[in-house]
Formats: structure tokens, C-alpha cells, sequence
């Protein structure tokens, strides 16, 4: 197969259902994209997959569902209205604007622009003469901060109308509950609170399809814990993220940890975990000990104690948090990329294959009346029994092969075939996505067949 590029996989993930151009109808609006029936399958099979990992597994934690707009005192107490920004300059011969970390990533990507402060990326473009990817000119304004966060305004008429923002991360919606969780369900320390949410932030983007979006979902989980422990649990959320990724399919060669230079001022310690995608190394999960800061400043500016009261101790304190967030579109992509190919089949036959893990599937399994005349009637049978207990499909249109090869290029596992023998014994033929082999099994038995082989095991 040739290597797969971003366009290659927009324009598959457009033809299959996968994700299609947000407003399409009307021209499309850039760096916004929708999800179709098979990508939202599969991203709330991602969505499933973290909850059974972070929620399910684990002991005491908990999974809220902050709403999007916040009081804005947390944001000024978080220190996003103050500090949020992005290091932009403009092209002064064809007026676009553009991150100065990403274009100092793009000429090299060892260089991590990261732990630079601002004069210094404006030294390293100017010495290395990074030309501006639109025009090739070397012409740039000098750097200044955007903020990212989008404001709007809350109120009755624009006379009496207030500011707030549209959140630009899931983390604080699980701060400011930490006292409600920590209260309702009776727990103590370390426990963990998740989250599930959109995000938006007003930032540049390099056009990477869906790497990097002004609206994107995050999976965040935070464990708050006593000082003292939060060294041992950073470097267990760590391991258990690469354990996560590799669950889902991703493998280790094509991931790394990437510890970050330059610390925020509250963090004690930050790592990426990248995947190695066709642009590059991208950061799909982080990690970070962000020591008591959040709490501290939530205490600070909403008046109340968040300290927490330690009974075998008899000590009051204020928890440290150990962050784990994992963008769920980039996981997604990373997904995506990891699993579609292309492999010769017989003589001179390809087919296109989704060889995604049969747990993320967005169709766990196709059904196929052999003979549309003689065998649609029981073959419909089983597909709406199935339909029931699991995400299935149904076509009798064309010729099997033909039917095969659709049912593969969007990864669905098994393809039931039910011919003669079905109707004269109760059995039908099941073909493996992934080795083309093929068995007879009950009808009886093909549910639980098809939910045995399509678990995730972590």
C-alpha cells in the first residue's frame, strides 16, 4: 500500500461515513469537522473502552459531566483569562498568521520549541530563515500572545450583558466538583474523577485534519492524592497509558514518551505519550503532576476550604492532583491510521481493510443472505435478533465478494453468511475479517460468539 497521508485518510474517512467537512453543504467552515454514522460508532466505542479502563476498573473513581460554561471566576482562578495564549506572527507579504512553535516544529522537528521563551523562538526563525508555509517569505511580524479561549455574552439585552467563555479544558469541571464527589460518594484519598467533554480553543491550526481543531473532545482523569504519594502515582498513570494504547491497538514502536523541558509554574513534573503519525510524532495523551496548585486557587478565589481532612492522620491539607488527559479525536486519528490498509488478495486482487480492534468496530458483524430469493427472509431474522444485543449490519446487494470487501473496508470483524445449510440445520458461515477464514457456527450460539470475540481485554 502506498503511504497513507492525511489526505488519503480524509478522503477515506469521507467516502465510508467516517468524518466528513463540518458545513459541507455550505462550503465547509475550516478546521471544524462532523462525524458520520460509522465514526461516531467508533469514537463512542473509544468513549466506552476509557470508561471500562478509568471508571470501571479502577476503585473509587467517578465520572462527572461538567457543563461547558463555567462561572467565569474559574477561569480567572485557573489562570487561563490571564495566561492562555499562543505564540502567533504574521506573514507581512501574505497576511496569514501562524503558530511560531509549529513552524519552528515543522523545519525541525527535534528542535522543541517548547522550552523556548518567546525571544528565543523569534531568534531560531529568524536565524534559520523559516519561511512562511503559504508564500515562501521570510517576512515576519514580531511574536505576540493571542488568547485561545472563545468569549460570549450571557444576558437579556447587550446593556446588562456579562462575558463568560466557552471552557477550554475539561480539567476544571472536575476541580470545582471535587468537594461534591469527595461529599456524595463518601470516599477518601486517592480517588479519581473523569470526564468526558468537548473543548474549544481559538488557535491556529496546521491543517492536520483532525490532529488539531478549534472544538475536540477530551477524556481527562484526575486523581487527587496526599504529598508524598503523587511521585509514585505519576509514574503509574504513566505505564497505564501506554498499557491503555496498546489495548486499543496501538503498538509500542510507534509510540514514545516524550517528557516536556519547560514545566509550567505549578507542575512538578509532565510526559506525553506520542504516536508516529504520517506528519510526524503527536502528543495524544499527557500526563502531569500539577502538585496542590488548582485547589489552592480555587480556595483562594472562591472563599471556601478545599482542604481535605485526613482521619487517620488528624491532618488537614490540601490534595495534590495527578492529571492523565488523552485527546479522543487524535486517538481516534491515531486509531485510524494504525489499522486501514491495503493487502493482495489471490492473484492479483487488493482489498481494503479496516483491521481496527474488533472491540472499537463500529459494526461488530455483517449479515448476508447468500441467495436474496431464497435465504433474505431467515437471514433478516437473525440480523434483527442480533440487533438487539449489538451493533450489526445487513446487506444483500451485489455478490458476496463484493459484499465482503465493503463489510472489511470499514473494519467490521465477522461476516455471517446464511445459505442452505442454515436453513437446513441452523447454522451459518462465519468469515474472519482479518484471516479471510471461515467456520460454521449455530445460530444459537452466534451471539454469544461474536460478544466473546469482540471484548476488550485490558
Amino acid at each position: 500500500m502506498e503511504a497513507m497521508t492525511m489526505e488519503k485518510m480524509a478522503a477515506y474517512c469521507n467516502q465510508y461515513g467516517f468524518i466528513f467537512q463540518g458545513s459541507e453543504l455550505y462550503g465547509g467552515l475550516a478546521n471544524t469537522w462532523d462525524y458520520g454514522p460509522l465514526g461516531t460508532r467508533l469514537k463512542n466505542n473509544l468513549k466506552d473502552a476509557w470508561r471500562y479502563c478509568f471508571i470501571q476498573l479502577r476503585d473509587q473513581s467517578y465520572e462527572v459531566d461538567a457543563d461547558i460554561l463555567m462561572n467565569p471566576s474559574v477561569w480567572e482562578a485557573s489562570g487561563h483569562l490571564a495566561s492562555f495564549t499562543d505564540p502567533l506572527l504574521d506573514c507581512r507579504d501574505c497576511k496569514t498568521r501562524h503558530r511560531a512553535d509549529s513552524l519552528i516544529e515543522n523545519m525541525d522537528p527535534e528542535a522543541h520549541p517548547d522550552a523556548m521563551t518567546q525571544e528565543e523562538m523569534m531568534d531560531y526563525i529568524k536565524e534559520h530563515e523559516v519561511p512562511c508555509p503559504v508564500c515562501g517569505s521570510r517576512n515576519f511580524t514580531d511574536i505576540r500572545q493571542f488568547n485561545l479561549m472563545f468569549a460570549t455574552k450571557r444576558g437579556v439585552t447587550a446593556d446588562n450583558a456579562g462575558t463568560i467563555y466557552l471552557r477550554p479544558e475539561n480539567a476544571q469541571g472536575e476541580y470545582v466538583n471535587f468537594l461534591n464527589v469527595l461529599r456524595t460518594m463518601r470516599t477518601k484519598l486517592p480517588f479519581s474523577i473523569g470526564q468526558i467533554g468537548k473543548a474549544f480553543r481559538n488557535e491556529i491550526t496546521p491543517g492536520n485534519f483532525t490532529f488539531r481543531t478549534i472544538e475536540f473532545e477530551q477524556m481527562e482523569y484526575q486523581t487527587f492524592c496526599r504529598q508524598g504519594e503523587d511521585e509514585e502515582l505519576y509514574d503509574y498513570f504513566k505505564k497505564y497509558a501506554l498499557e491503555f494504547f496498546r489495548a486499543l491497538g496501538l503498538p509500542g514502536e510507534r509510540l514514545r514518551y516524550h517528557d516536556h523541558e519547560k514545566l509550567a509554574h505549578y507542575a512538578k513534573a509532565a510526559c506525553d505519550i506520542e504516536y508516529l503519525f504520517p506528519f510526524g510524532w503527536g502528543e495524544i495523551n499527557g500526563t502531569h503532576n500539577r502538585t496542590d496548585f488548582d485547589l489552592t486557587r480555587h480556595q483562594e478565589y472562591s472563599g471556601k476550604s478545599m482542604e481535605y481532612f485526613d482521619e487517620q492522620t488528624r491532618e488537614k491539607y490540601i490534595p495534590y492532583i495527578i492529571e492523565s488527559t488523552y485527546g479522543l479525536d487524535r486517538l481516534f486519528l491515531a486509531i485510524m491510521f494504525e489499522s486501514l490498509t491495503e493487502e493482495p488478495v489471490g492473484g492479483n486482487d487488493v482489498r481494503l481493510v479496516l483491521k481496527i480492534h474488533p472491540a472499537l468496530a463500529p459494526v461488530k458483524a455483517a449479515i448476508f443472505p447468500l441467495i436474496k430469493k431464497r435465504h433474505s427472509q431467515k437471514a433478516r431474522e437473525i440480523y434483527l435478533s442480533l440487533k438487539k444485543q449489538m451493533m450489526v449490519s445487513y446487506d444483500e446487494t451485489g455478490t458476496i465478494g463484493k459484499r465482503y470487501r465493503r463489510a472489511d473496508a470499514v473494519g467490521t470483524p465477522f461476516a455471517v453468511t446464511v445459505d442452505d445449510e442454515t436453513l437446513e440445520n441452523g447454522t451459518v458461515t462465519l468469515r474472519n475479517r482479518d484471516t479471510m477464514e471461515q467456520e460454521k457456527v449455530a445460530v444459537d450460539a452466534l451471539a454469544h460468539y461474536i460478544s466473546r470475540n469482540t471484548q476488550l481485554r485490558f
